[in-house]
């Protein structure tokens, strides 16, 4: 989901990075080192996600399209439930979070995780697809993935560090109408381009270890994925854009699964 960030960073950041490591390897071993902008702290990005987040709810409860099915909500808050409670085998600190699950009406297959917690499921993923919970657990749990490795904060210090990095300096460190456009416009560019080969992957392997601690099969990963393929070959779907599919990811989820089953078999 493409998430308007309107909330702008303040006009003076520290143009450089710190190596970090965002979460715990778990049984998948995650455990790339990430590079953060120095001066943007989890926080901001959390705060802007959730800004984010609110206006878009805002306008589907004023379109009439916000939580219009009480059995999914119920459906989808359940399986979030159950992943969440696992989250501190990769991030201890992500149990305090502001977590929250919604479900808009349409037609898109799309869902995401915003940093911070925000979860958001668009009716269509679930309804088209005829989605399980098990696959529904996969796409929830890919998604906090990306939220626990910080991957939106990732992107921004990227887009800072190297594609923006000079231009953006100069206009932030001059302040100004100028200094605010600049940082705007390094939020909306580091928080909507699609996710790298190596976050996908990192939220693959995270997604299904804890959707197997939280007692989902990890095979579900497989299918789901065999259903967003197929899906893939007529218009390619909302959620396709920024989460690519291919053999080669069915291939690399059945060759990580028996990783996690024996969490999923001791879940039970």
């Amino acid at each position: 989901m493409k998430l308007r960030y309107a909330l702008l960073l303040p006009a003076v950041l520290l143009i450089g990075c710190q190596s970090v490591q965002t979460t715990q390897g778990g049984n998948v071993g995650v455990n790339r080192t990430q590079y953060m902008m120095s001066g943007l702290s989890s926080e901001e990005v959390n705060q802007m996600a959730a800004e984010s987040y609110q206006e878009t709810l805002d306008e589907a409860k004023k379109q009439g399209l916000l939580n219009t099915n009480a059995s999914t909500v119920r459906r989808l808050n359940r399986i979030a439930a159950k992943l969440i409670a696992q989250v501190p085998h990769f991030r201890p600190d992500a149990s305090s979070w502001d977590w929250e699950v919604n479900l808009i009406k349409d037609d898109q297959l799309n869902a995401s995780c915003a940093p911070g917690g925000k979860i958001l499921f668009y009716s269509g993923i679930i309804d088209r697809l005829q989605l399980t919970d098990a696959e529904i657990a996969q796409i929830m749990g890919h998604e906090i993935a990306h939220a626990l490795r910080e991957h939106g904060r990732e992107a921004i210090s990227r887009a800072y560090a190297t594609q923006m990095g000079t231009q953006l300096a100069s206009a932030l460190l001059g302040l100004g109408e100028g200094g605010n456009q600049a940082a705007q416009m390094a939020v909306q560019y580091g928080l909507t381009l699609p996710n790298s080969r190596s976050n996908e992957s990192e939220a693959d392997l995270i997604g299904m270890e804890l959707a197997a601690r939280a007692g989902y099969n990890p095979q579900a990963a497989v299918s789901l994925w065999q259903k967003m393929q197929a899906a893939s070959e007529g218009e390619p779907p909302a959620f396709m854009s920024t989460h690519p599919s291919s053999s080669g990811r069915i291939q690399a989820l059945q060759a990580a699964a028996p990783r996690v089953q024996g969490l999923y078999e001791a879940s039970k």
